[in-house]
């Protein structure tokens, strides 16, 4: 392909370590293993519903591709890029797992990547944001999914600006992530004509902003944009209300919220903010039907990072049966040439950066009196085409897969 800096014969070599030829399933199992948060501030976006979530599509199978058995994995990471790294080395040397998702923490996956990728393995990520995945930290051997930190600040960000808010203060999550999506809110805001007048850094995580929120306060912006998700998010929030941050005339732009943490704060502080999302259980009658299954385990409905976990791991699986094997090289071209058309995701494709490009959508935080129940939460404002919510591949800093034009 055009956009391949070296042949495939090169990559195969260098990267990948290629057995497609013999068409097997290794140890007669496909093994999976789900590396999450799953008991700190990131539990409730990924955790035990994206396990929940995996194992869904793993029973869709029925436990078995071919006959040959499909085995879960699990582990804590503790949002520890060490941790993380750590456990995936040892599921691939000792337990030789094929393929790795959840993945929520950017610095977690930016260390367990790599290990990946060192292992021949692939790593589906579905719940971590930084668009430096698949840009600068590109390989042939992750995929990102669900979202990014460019396409939330893509669609955010354009539709407050548009709304008037042209100066912004951006309160920012000190990791990987947060730098991203930093860049990302910046390049966008002063791409359409407005300015960052301020920026401040908090540890990740947090609990107490309050000499931050006073900053953003001080700064005089019209927008404080919140680069940070989780529970920074929620008690970002919570300060802003307890401050009177809208009431006094400034807007919130919350850029990386979630389903999740709409339900954990309520309607009453939530109402009206706008944010960008990738999927919602209330688009259609195939998200709800999903949502439903969803909730009969958890008795929650699922955000966006629970259904890209089922979505991806339901595209791998397919591609292990056509391909009929597990073999990293040979799944992840099978998964690249085949359209993602699910509950997630229509006419998705797998992007030569690894970039799942799929649509993604504005929508805007019902009022209580809009609301018709407990998870009845959004209203979708409009549709914003995967081509148009991604970073361009021309503008791509990636070097292991494609060329710069």
């Amino acid at each position: 392909m055009s956009f391949f800096r070296k042949s495939a014969s090169a990559i195969l070599a260098s990267s990948l370590i290629a057995s497609a030829a013999q068409a097997e399933i290794s140890n007669d199992e496909i093994r999976i293993g789900y590396l999450a948060d799953m008991s700190g501030t990131y539990r409730d976006l990924s955790g035990p519903g994206g396990l929940e979530a995996l194992k869904m599509a793993v029973e869709d199978f029925g436990g078995k591709v071919d006959g040959k058995k499909i085995v879960v994995f699990h582990a804590d990471d503790l949002n520890k890029p060490d941790v993380g790294a750590n456990t995936v080395r040892q599921w691939i040397d000792e337990r030789n797992v094929d393929m790795v998702t959840g993945m929520v923490a950017s610095s977690v996956v930016l260390a367990a990547s790599k290990v990946v990728e060192q292992g021949g393995k692939l790593a589906l990520i579905s719940g971590a944001a930084a668009s430096s995945i698949t840009n600068e930290f590109c390989s042939p051997n992750h995929i990102h999914w669900t979202y990014d930190t460019y396409a939330l600040a893509n669609g955010t960000a354009k539709a407050v600006l548009a709304d008037g808010g042209k100066s912004w203060f951006i309160l920012t999550a000190d990791y990987a992530f947060g730098h991203a999506m930093e860049t990302d809110i910046t390049k966008v805001v002063e791409g359409e004509g407005g300015s960052v007048v301020g920026k401040v850094r908090h540890p990740f995580p947090s609990n107490d902003f309050s000499s931050y929120m006073l900053q953003a306060q001080g700064s005089g912006a019209e927008v404080i944009a919140l680069a940070n998700a989780g529970a920074d998010t929620v008690n970002s929030l919570k300060t802003a209300s307890e401050f009177g941050v809208t009431q006094s005339g400034q807007k919130l732009a919350g850029m990386v919220v979630f389903l999740n943490d709409i339900h954990a704060m309520g309607l009453d502080v939530t109402q009206g903010l706008m944010l960008t999302t990738g999927w919602y259980w209330d688009m259609n009658d195939e998200t709800r039907a999903w949502a439903k299954r969803y909730y009969e385990r958890t008795k929650r409905m699922p955000g966006m990072v629970h259904a890209g976990i089922y979505s991806a791991t339901t595209h791998y699986l397919n591609a292990v049966k056509a391909a009929g094997t597990d073999e990293t090289v040979a799944v992840r071209a099978q998964m690249a040439k085949t359209p993602v058309n699910d509950m997630f995701a229509k006419d998705g494709r797998i992007r030569e950066d690894g970039r799942m490009v799929h649509d993604m959508y504005l929508v805007q935080v019902k009022t209580p009196a809009e609301s018709t129940g407990e998870w009845d939460l959004y209203k979708i404002v409009s549709t914003i085409p995967g081509e148009q919510a991604y970073r361009p591949i021309s503008e791509t800093q990636c070097t292991k897969l494609v060329a710069k034009d």
